[in-house]
């Protein structure tokens, strides 16, 4: 049975219709911490907060106290409680919101959180101009024509093939971050085979 969050990072609040839709149509909203003082500008509403409370506003701590979820660690950042939590909660798949922008290096550490997340649950990125999805096996990708891809492998020693891409990849390491990024889609699907892994292919809208 699917059970699906969205949840909303303190980052840069999504413009593009393709998030907004996601974010408007759940009745699931986990905000990281001070994302809800965005959300309220929204009219939307909070299934949860959860964080460590540091950047929300008195007002609304005490107006949303009974979906407040506190976890005090320093060990991890909050859209890590958040999707540890909702896999406490039994959610089989989560769409992160609003983890890019602002600040770039927080939005580089949540795009490489992402497979760390991808070992326990379905998960994918949506920014305001694509989505990053991580992958720990081999998989087909729906797409169109001319669609801009990038493939990021944290593990420099995986070997990576690739089929329905302009610049093809053949049993490759991608030993630098730059290596995989600026290609581009043939049709209306591409695969990803790769040994090894795990793997963050980002597709623009």
């Amino acid at each position: 049975m699917q059970k699906k969050a969205v949840i909303l990072a303190n980052g840069a609040f999504p413009t593009h219709e393709i998030p907004l839709k996601e974010l408007k149509e759940s009745k699931h909203i986990i905000c990281c911490d001070g994302a809800i003082n965005k959300l309220e500008k929204e009219a939307l509403e909070p299934f949860a907060i959860i964080g460590d409370l540091d950047s929300l506003d008195p007002e609304l701590k005490w107006k949303y106290k009974d979906i407040i979820h506190h976890f005090s660690s320093q060990d991890t950042n909050d859209l890590t409680k958040a999707v540890d939590w909702c896999i406490s909660q039994k959610y089989n798949e989560i769409i992160i919101l609003g983890a890019t922008g602002q600040r770039d290096d927080h939005m580089i550490g949540n795009v490489f959180l992402l497979p760390q997340y991808a070992k326990k649950v379905r998960v994918k990125m949506l920014t305001s101009y694509g989505v990053f999805t991580p992958i720990v096996r081999s998989r087909n990708f729906e797409s169109y024509t001319r669609q801009q891809v990038s493939i990021f492998s944290p593990n420099s020693e995986t070997l990576i093939t690739t089929a329905n891409l302009r610049y093809a990849l053949t049993n490759q390491k991608l030993e630098l971050l730059w290596q995989g990024t600026l290609n581009e889609s043939m049709g209306d699907s591409f695969r990803i085979e790769f040994e090894g892994g795990p793997l963050i292919v980002y597709q623009e809208y």
